[in-house]
């Protein structure tokens, strides 16, 4: 099978993967007939979630908060959209935070705000605790992310200095909160997706999971297995550093039998240093799988983001397979060095083995996809 053919169909199960989390669907079949008094929605996937919820809630008072440069929602004449800084908070997080805080205590005992959480919300809305200003904040998270800290690891430290996280959104008001989460952490905890605003532990209170990583990796299992392809779901969740990560999963990809497709899923980092070009951990993660498949076979793989937004490249990841590094060099590319700086999306840019698809308005954080054509 061509590396053009293998790549088209990796690109066919990331596709299957994408529509299983598609937020819309998800929030539409999750709740029940209950309509809410309120809708609170807030993430990179809260337009698609606030659509979803506003199918049997077109009448409740509602507060979206998306990604600065996001498509809005229709919010209909009892709503209103705001728009925040992510992925780092700045002033616009701080309103966006207390305009929340304002929405949640007009809400009473006897009404329920249904709540749409997806990954971003920390970022999106900010309200350091007291004594804390808003730039030490900023200081402390990035210094723990350029580190390489997990997503857990960075959303609680985000909550230890918190004013509206872990729960201090949803202590804002006595209304009953219902939390549907479409979740980008691993082991799917709400408390830790977007730092858990509104998980405050009442026992009336209703939190539910709607969607994951998982969900996704098991649609694009069905998709492979209905096209002939043997399937091998990666048990170990994608963590540590991306290249090294890439690396191990195309090891992995090595010892598949002919016919046969690994998929994994979770979120890698990067460590960074003080060079740095344009990337991101997707494109570190194909590019360290790259380095491992020089020269080997029918193996090709592709690694991309849920939200379709690599760090700070345009794409969403990148294909690469056993003549990657070879064709890199014939145009004077250097894999070692783009990883040493950084500077990955030019690499794939020059051959042409970028995915790019734009904001996807979903968020469950990263795929990767391999396979071993037919013998």
């Amino acid at each position: 099978m061509r590396s053009s053919s293998r790549f088209s169909a990796l690109g066919i199960l990331y596709g299957a993967a994408l529509r299983s989390v598609d937020p819309e669907t998800a929030v539409a079949r999750a709740h029940g007939r209950a309509a809410p008094d309120g809708i609170f929605a807030v993430g990179k996937a809260a337009a698609g979630m606030f659509r979803g919820a506003r199918a049997f809630a077109k009448g409740a008072l509602s507060l979206v908060v998306l990604p600065r440069g996001c498509p809005a929602p229709e919010a209909g004449p009892r709503g209103r959209v705001l728009f925040a800084s992510h992925p780092e908070p700045d002033r616009s997080s701080l309103h966006a935070a207390r305009e929340a805080l304002t929405f949640f205590a007009g809400f009473g005992p006897g009404e329920t705000i249904l709540c749409l959480i997806s990954g971003g919300t920390s970022s999106l809305l900010c309200l350091p605790r007291h004594g804390v200003t808003l730039s030490a904040k900023r200081r402390a998270v990035r210094r723990l992310a350029v580190s390489g800290a997990s997503i857990v690891e960075l959303n609680r430290l985000r909550s230890s200095l918190s004013a509206i996280k872990g729960g201090g959104l949803g202590l804002a008001t006595a209304a009953r909160l219902v939390t549907l989460v479409l979740s980008d952490v691993p082991g799917d905890r709400p408390s830790l997706v977007g730092s858990g605003p509104t998980i405050r532990h009442w026992r009336r209170d209703l939190v539910r999971v709607v969607g994951s990583n998982v969900t996704g990796r098991e649609a694009a299992a069905r998709e492979a297995a209905r096209r002939g392809w043997k399937v091998s779901l990666r048990a170990r969740r994608l963590s540590g550093e991306a290249r090294e990560e890439g690396a191990r999963f195309a090891r992995a990809a090595k010892r598949l039998a002919p016919g046969s497709v690994l998929i994994a899923g979770g979120e890698t980092a990067v460590r960074l240093s003080s060079r740095h070009g344009s990337g991101g951990r997707n494109l570190e993660f194909a590019l360290g799988a790259a380095l491992e498949l020089d020269g080997s076979g029918e193996i090709a793989l592709l690694a991309a983001g849920s939200d379709g937004i690599d760090g700070s490249s345009r794409a969403a990841g990148a294909f690469a397979d056993g003549a990657t590094i070879a064709r890199a060099r014939r145009l004077g590319l250097d894999a070692e060095r783009c990883l040493y700086r950084h500077d990955t999306e030019k690499f794939f840019q020059r051959l042409g083995d970028l995915l790019v698809t734009g904001p996807t308005g979903t968020n469950v954080g990263d795929w990767a996809f391999a396979l071993r054509a037919k013998g």
